[in-house]
């Protein structure tokens, strides 16, 4: 009986040996490519991010737990870390999804710019970063983020400290960064409106992207031409829930941006939109 254990256990374990080196080679083959997916989350925004380099970062959470779900898609079953997680600006429909994130998830570093609001739920998701002890990153001017080697966040906006100030219009509080990966160029823009496109217009700040994630869902208070212009991306992706009240997208930023011929991607149409990237092309999955 022993021996005929033995015979059995053998093979099991050099199949269980074989399962690992599978996966850590699949695991280490898929971190060679950047992968940005554009969760569905309904009339709000979330961001994942898997760099090549192992990083999971995930840029705002959307209006509920729906963002959990697109977490669970995209990583590994063995994979529960957010390495960096960025809160653009504190309406619901960015924060609200990033208190179960934090719940279910080892959240390694938060990055926001800490402006002054009074959403319960923002002050939900701050109480429980303190209590987690969550390090923090405050974003109080621009910055580079390096991810690895031709890999790295730029943030363009902020330009100022916003710490504990009040401002009229939070939407312009949005952090704005640009992802790089080699050649390979993503714009995140929160929900700026026109304001800020005229102030990064005025600093000369270098916004070129192939990849546009259009600002505050297609909403007509963003992407004047002058600024999708000067962004000149290949493909627009727009953020948005199945028939929404605010309206969104404007149907003259997706006529603006059918004119200029660019391809738009809709998470209400499309459901959640992914890239992959090798530093020199990018593909949709």
């Amino acid at each position: 009986m022993p021996g005929k254990l033995y015979k059995i256990l053998i093979p099991l374990g050099l199949m269980t040996i074989g399962l690992f080196i599978s996966l850590y080679w699949l695991s280490s083959h898929e971190a060679k490519q950047l992968k940005v997916s554009f969760l569905d989350v309904g009339q709000g925004d979330s961001v994942l991010i898997q760099t090549p380099y192992g990083q999971n970062i995930l840029i705002d959470g959307g209006p509920d737990d729906s963002v959990t779900y697109g977490l669970s898609k995209n990583l590994p079953w063995w994979d529960r870390t957010i390495d960096l997680m960025i809160l653009t600006h504190p309406h619901d429909d960015h924060v609200s999804g990033l208190l179960d994130v934090i719940k279910r998830y080892n959240v390694k570093k938060i990055a926001y710019t800490g402006v002054a609001h009074g959403s319960p739920n923002y002050l939900a998701w701050i109480k429980l970063v303190r209590n987690k002890k969550i390090p923090i990153v405050i974003i109080d001017q621009p910055r580079k983020i390096v991810l690895g080697d031709e890999c790295y966040l730029d943030v363009l906006y902020p330009m100022d400290s916003l710490l504990n100030n009040e401002v009229d219009n939070i939407n312009n509080s949005s952090i704005v960064a640009k992802l790089v990966y080699k050649n390979i160029k993503f714009l995140l823009t929160g929900d700026i409106e026109k304001a800020v496109e005229v102030k990064l217009l005025a600093n000369n700040t270098d916004i070129s992207a192939h990849i546009l994630k259009l600002a505050h869902h297609g909403s007509d208070t963003s992407s004047a031409e002058d600024f999708l212009t000067k962004v000149n991306p290949d493909i627009a992706v727009i953020s948005v829930g199945k028939n929404n009240t605010f309206g969104h997208p404007g149907g003259r930023i997706i006529n603006r941006i059918e004119r200029i011929g660019k391809r738009i991607f809709r998470t209400d149409l499309d459901g959640e939109v992914d890239f992959v990237s090798d530093g020199v092309r990018v593909y949709k999955e």
